[in-house]
């Protein structure tokens, strides 16, 4: 049989119950504009029933508030995570392309390619008038270094992004670092709590919002399980794993961290120098940033950086040399055909760099190349001693790739794309211009040339003895970098929107022009001025346009990138407040549902109080007015 104050234990368990009931709804309301913090509640059970010898069988024995739980849904907050990872990626792209977009601007308050270009022949044209005049041969060629002065500055303008990219970069992998030992700091302070039977709640919320600015630079995936000990039994904590881009950052209270190391070589040849890429601190091996299933803003900025449209340099491997040190053969060289990209103007090949066949990464210090008729042949490149190979890698029937192939149109895309028209249009100047006659009866050489940064000037006089020496019957002649033995290495590959500009005789000498083939015909004779006229409209220079198109062929690359990107931006944009939502139904603080819960706990402990009371009188009337008198 139950005690005689049993009544009175289970009223006063209404009353602890209900005041801790009630204490979470004050926490909840006093929360509501904290961020990331989801919706507590106050568990409560009915304790075990007591049984007594009477015709019921069992009495109850009042309540207990055994937790205070944390409303969150799982899935949502997947869906959020790569949501956010998607929505990182595409606001990273748009904020980069938009500045690009704006480099191309040539709209009236902008002077842009279009308005120099057309300046520049309209001064050509002002020749045919007084070919002889210095004063009007000077405005010509003022306009025409203008004109490449814009690409100086254009080319300058674009590796100025792509270094902030890279900045970003570094950025971004500190931050990633900095969350992963927050993340393992959290595990342990939450294991230290739940493995005494405590709730960690509110750590849980800090350690959430973590993971969503996490799966805002990259892909996250996280796992949680109990931990048992070897009998199978609970021991009380978790295991709290998260994965970026599929691999482990955290596990439980360990944490791994990523460095970035700047690369000695170059992708492409206009590429900024020192290039970072990200390896794993205790490996040392390289992080999967772009793969396929990567995502978030680190991802965007490597697209960026990095993005050639898939357009580098490949080939099949057909030979490899050897060198024997020591008793080992090592292969110095690889020779590549079946190329990818046949026509030298369309090369982005940097004098030493990197080579990749299969997920082999290979570096190089000099290239060169066979060149038919038809154009490109083979390469041969000639590999950095310390990524000499033993004969077991032949590799001979594999695919070899230039750089990092990344297919997406980033700064060295559009780099490339600029050097390839300045090295059409100006082979196509200089043909015309190349052994005509100067005021002074001199032969012209090149009117555009490269200047380096050394101070050099190429004027591209090997392109003229390779070009004759395949007009005259050889089947191909041998180019290469600047590093190598070949034979011509003074080629238009030289040639990029970095280093143009008209040669500098013909700055200091306006006299150094020719307008005629032959100044026997009168120094206003001005033949070569009109075939040069024609390459404005009239000339097929770039990806089957003229040269008045080029800025309006270019514009449709990133114009259509930036309204996809702005498209996708804008339907992630809306299903992150979609999933936002759908997370805050369940794990949001609603203020008018924390008032009804306010109220219904509040009455609830009126009434235990009131039992109290009401058990007050009973044992009053028990103890001190039943009795014998």
């Amino acid at each position: 049989m139950p005690s005689t104050f049993f009544g009175l234990n289970i009223a006063a368990s209404g009353l602890t119950a209900f005041q801790a009931s009630i204490n979470t709804v004050a926490n909840n309301i006093s929360n509501v504009q904290t961020e990331g913090y989801s919706k507590q509640t106050t568990v409560l059970e009915a304790t075990a029933p007591l049984r007594v010898y009477a015709s019921y069988g069992s009495t109850g024995t009042g309540v207990a508030a055994t937790e205070i739980t944390q409303e969150r849904n799982l899935y949502y907050d997947q869906k959020y995570w790569e949501n956010n990872s998607s929505l990182g990626y595409y606001d990273q792209m748009l904020y980069y392309l938009d500045q690009v977009q704006t480099l191309f601007a040539d709209d009236g308050e902008t002077t842009g390619f279009t308005t120099l270009l057309s300046k520049m022949f309209n001064g050509l044209d002002t020749l045919k008038t007084d070919a002889a005049d210095e004063s009007v041969r000077t405005q010509f060629i003022n306009q025409a270094q203008n004109l490449c002065t814009y690409f100086n500055a254009l080319s300058q303008s674009l590796l100025e992004i792509q270094e902030d990219c890279n900045v970003e970069i570094k950025t971004e992998v500190d931050q990633i670092n900095s969350i992963a030992e927050q993340i393992s700091e959290l595990n342990y302070q939450i294991n230290m709590i739940e493995v005494r039977g405590g709730t960690a709640n509110e750590l849980r919320d800090q350690r959430a919002v973590l993971i969503d600015q996490l799966s805002q630079i990259v892909s996250v995936e996280t796992q949680e399980f109990d931990v048992h000990n070897s009998n199978g039994e609970d021991l009380g904590g978790t295991n709290y794993r998260v994965f970026i881009n599929g691999q482990v950052l955290v596990d439980g209270n360990d944490y791994r961290t990523l460095e970035c190391v700047a690369s000695d070589y170059k992708n492409n040849d206009t590429d900024a120098d020192g290039m970072y890429s990200i390896i794993w601190s205790d490996t040392g091996m390289a992080f999967a940033a772009t793969t396929g299933t990567a995502g978030g803003s680190l991802k965007a900025l490597f697209a960026l950086r990095d993005g050639t449209n898939a357009e580098n340099l490949s080939g099949t491997v057909t030979d490899a040399e050897y060198e024997t040190v020591d008793g080992t053969n090592y292969i110095t060289s690889f020779t590549i055909e079946n190329l990818s990209i046949t026509d030298v103007n369309k090369l982005n090949l940097p004098d030493s760099g990197t080579l990749t066949i299969g997920s082999k990464t290979y570096t190089y210090e000099s290239w060169t190349a066979e060149l038919g008729e038809d154009g490109l042949v083979s390469f041969t490149f000639n590999l950095t001693p310390e990524t000499y190979t033993g004969t077991g890698e032949t590799r001979v029937g594999s695919t070899l790739t230039c750089g990092t192939s990344v297919n997406t149109m980033g700064i060295p895309y559009y780099q490339a794309q600029i050097n390839e028209f300045l090295r059409n249009f100006a082979e196509a100047f200089n043909n015309l211009e190349y052994g005509g006659e100067t005021l002074d009866s001199e032969s012209m050489g090149s009117f555009f040339a490269a200047m380096t940064l050394t101070g050099n000037e190429y004027e591209f006089d090997d392109y003229y003895a390779y070009m004759e020496e395949l007009e005259n019957g050889a089947e191909t002649v041998t180019i290469g970098s600047t590093t190598s033995d070949a034979d011509y290495t003074n080629i238009y590959n030289l040639l990029t929107a970095t280093t143009v500009e008209v040669n500098q005789r013909s700055i200091r000498d306006p006299r150094y022009f020719a307008t005629t083939e032959s100044i026997v015909d009168g120094v206003d004779a001005y033949d070569i001025v009109e075939q040069l006229l024609t390459l404005q409209s009239g000339v097929k220079m770039f990806r089957g346009d003229t040269a008045e198109k080029f800025l309006e062929t270019l514009l449709s690359d990133v114009t259509v990138d930036v309204n996809k990107v702005e498209i996708y931006s804008n339907n992630y944009s809306n299903m992150e407040g979609t999933i936002s939502n759908l997370r805050q139904s369940v794990s949001g603080v609603d203020e008018d549902e924390e008032a009804l819960d306010l109220v219904k706990f509040q009455n609830a402990y009126n009434l235990a109080s009131k039992m109290v009371s009401v058990m007050n009188e009973l044992y009053d009337k028990l103890i001190n007015e039943t009795g014998v008198t």
